[in-house]
């Protein structure tokens, strides 16, 4: 949102905006927990859940989903514009139908496939300032669906049994750790490509630029260890430095938007 235009954006449409896509999010989110409740009470890293643990009955937790992305689509249609809305709700379905119901049971790619919904806020924020998705809103869209298999697949390969126990496809179940990890590097590479687009179409500058050189050689180089090298505890480094990656990565694109204003 705040890249999408010159300046302060209109506050009242970001924070609308913020609300109705947070809304719906949370729906995909408790709808997904209805949908794996078998898995998630099959998995460590998600026992806990109240719908795993059957604390909280599927017909309550549907119908607290159906309220908030109603609630949510309501802001987004009546404060925002019908294309946010649109968009929003259509991530909806790519994330807890297409992705959760479809994808993740059947193939090891799903988290490849699927990662198109996990990148669509830059999408949603850009429509929700400017009324229309332009070539820098997929930029950032195209940045995190690279970044999401490597940043997923660290996390998969130290909880390797949990996915075996809960009988899901994911890829170092089905063609072991070393594909993975050789996946973790190929994608981290092209994924550093991509991190340079930004400056590329003049969206950002130099400041960008050796903020993303710089956080795009330190995932290459985890990513590098975890190929030659393997461990779990390597694993988890990865995944907590893909999680800063990101983040700064991100911190540092607003921070070149607004150069002009910071110093």
């Amino acid at each position: 949102m705040l890249l999408s235009v010159p300046g302060v954006p209109d506050w009242k449409t970001a924070l609308a905006a913020t609300a109705g896509i947070w809304l719906v999010a949370g729906a995909a989110a408790a709808f997904n927990c209805v949908v794996e409740q078998g898995v998630d009470a099959r998995m460590a890293r998600t026992a806990w859940r109240a719908t795993a643990k059957g604390e909280l009955a599927n017909r309550h937790t549907l119908a607290f989903s159906a309220v908030l992305c109603a609630i949510g689509s309501g802001l987004l249609w009546y404060f925002v514009n019908p294309l946010t809305m649109v968009l929003t709700f259509a991530t909806f379905v790519g994330y807890a139908i297409i992705y959760t119901v479809l994808l993740k049971p059947a193939t090891p790619q799903n988290i490849v496939i699927g990662g198109a919904s996990g990148a669509m806020p830059p999408v949603l924020g850009w429509a929700a300032m400017r009324g229309e998705v332009s070539a820098d809103a997929m930029i950032l869209c195209l940045i995190i669906f690279l970044w999401t298999p490597p940043h997923f697949w660290a996390l998969a390969l130290y909880r390797a049994e949990d996915y075996r126990r809960a009988g899901l496809p994911m890829l170092p179940v089905t063609h072991g750790a070393e594909l993975t990890r050789l996946h973790v590097l190929l994608y981290t590479l092209v994924l550093f490509a991509a991190t340079l687009l930004p400056f590329v179409s003049g969206m950002s500058g130099l400041f960008y630029l050796v903020a993303a050189l710089v956080l795009g050689a330190g995932f290459t180089a985890y990513a590098w260890r975890l190929w030659r090298h393997y461990s779990d505890a390597l694993a988890r480094k990865t995944f907590r430095f893909s999680l800063w990656h990101l983040s700064l990565l991100f911190a540092a694109l607003l921070i070149d938007h607004y150069r002009g204003l910071l110093w």
